[in-house]
C-alpha cells in the first residue's frame, strides 16, 4: 500500500465519490482527511470529515446506512479518491439513494 500522506499534498482534505458497486450509480460526494483515510482502511467502512461539524464521521453509524467498501482507488493526479461500496439503505441524508437527484438539464441523444 502507498504511503497515504501522498493524498494531502496539495490540500488537508481530499474530494471523494462514492460509487455503488453493484451498479456503478454514484451515490456522493465527501472530504476525507488523513486520519478518516486511515479509519476507512483499518475498519473496511467510509469515514469521511464533516466540513460543516468539523469532526469525522463513519457514514451510517447513526442512520444504519452503512458503507462496505468493496474498492478504493485513486486518480491520476492522487487528489481524489473514488470508493466502490455495498450501500446499505440510501445514501443521500434527505431520503434518496443517491445525492445527485436533482436533474438540472438532460441531452436528447
Amino acid at each position: 500500500m502507498r504511503d497515504l500522506d501522498v493524498y494531502f499534498q496539495k490540500s488537508e482534505l481530499i474530494p471523494v465519490i462514492v460509487q455503488e458497486a453493484g451498479t456503478g450509480e454514484v451515490l456522493m460526494l465527501a472530504y476525507m482527511n488523513l486520519e478518516s483515510l486511515q479509519r476507512t482502511l483499518e475498519t473496511g467502512y467510509t469515514w469521511f470529515w464533516s466540513r460543516s461539524r468539523q469532526e469525522l464521521w463513519n457514514k451510517g453509524a447513526t442512520s444504519g446506512h452503512l458503507q462496505k467498501v468493496v474498492d478504493l482507488r485513486a486518480d491520476c493526479d492522487d487528489d481524489t479518491l473514488l470508493v466502490t461500496v455495498e450501500q446499505t439503505g440510501n445514501a443521500c441524508h434527505t431520503g434518496a439513494h443517491s445525492c445527485f437527484f436533482k436533474e438540472i438539464w438532460e441531452g436528447k441523444a
